[in-house]
């Protein structure tokens, strides 16, 4: 079953002689999932993709289908709750909240959306990710991989369908980067959620099930990454 469908996509900033074409017509689709690495050159067009397929930026052309629905047909507060639900999202910067402890962090997105923290799963969750032991910390009690993890764990405790994250290993050292790509990669395996990862690291995009690669715009399908 295909969880993401992208057909047509294409995204110019401004207009005439001064027009921006980041995104050019470019159409893919991902099985549910799958784990799909994004690689490309500073200023290729990957932030601006990643920010279409979750919903942030309406794309000049095109569409973007998840789970079936057409993201761009939802008026606004209908896309909000929509992503809310269905799209987790990982930073490079792990945007916690410092006032937060790091299970307040983690179940947040819940609140927000008014609904109940699934206490079972934010236990299981916890173990995942190592911060059992954290749980009460705020984020400046933390290492950046612990902040990192915990970033995660907010991404997925609403159980979407779609984990997009954009250099989550970013600001990470190699120890802790091996860490947050191999959590990733177990909650694509045992929650069955399908990951899109924009990445500079060659060697984090070897782990991928298939990378992607964007240049001035356009996407080719690489398949599993061969150096």
């Amino acid at each position: 079953m295909e969880l993401l469908q992208v057909s047509g996509l294409s995204r110019t900033y401004g207009e005439g002689e001064t027009a921006v074409r980041a995104v050019r017509d470019v159409s893919f689709s991902v099985p549910k999932g799958e784990f799909v690495a994004i690689v490309g050159e500073s200023g290729s067009g990957k932030t601006s993709l990643l920010n279409m397929l979750g919903g942030l930026d309406r794309p000049t052309a095109g569409k973007v289908r998840i789970d079936g629905r057409d993201v761009y047909a939802m008026k606004e507060k209908e896309r909000t709750v929509f992503r809310r639900r269905n799209i987790g999202f990982i930073f490079q910067s792990f945007h916690l909240l410092p006032e937060l402890t790091v299970e307040q962090n983690i179940i947040f997105p819940v609140l927000l959306d008014y609904q109940k923290p699934d206490a079972r799963y934010l236990e299981e969750l916890l173990g995942v990710l190592g911060l059992r032991e954290r749980r009460d910390h705020l984020p400046a009690q933390l290492s950046g991989g612990q902040q990192q993890r915990a970033a995660i764990g907010r991404a997925l405790i609403a159980r979407p369908a779609l984990i997009l994250a954009d250099e989550p290993t970013g600001n990470l050292d190699s120890r802790n980067s091996s860490e947050v790509i191999a959590l990733l990669k177990e909650a694509s395996r045992k929650y069955e959620q399908t990951i899109v990862m924009i990445t500079h690291n060659r060697t984090i995009a070897q782990t991928a099930d298939r990378v992607l690669q964007v240049e001035d715009g356009v996407v080719t399908d690489l398949g599993r990454w061969q150096e």
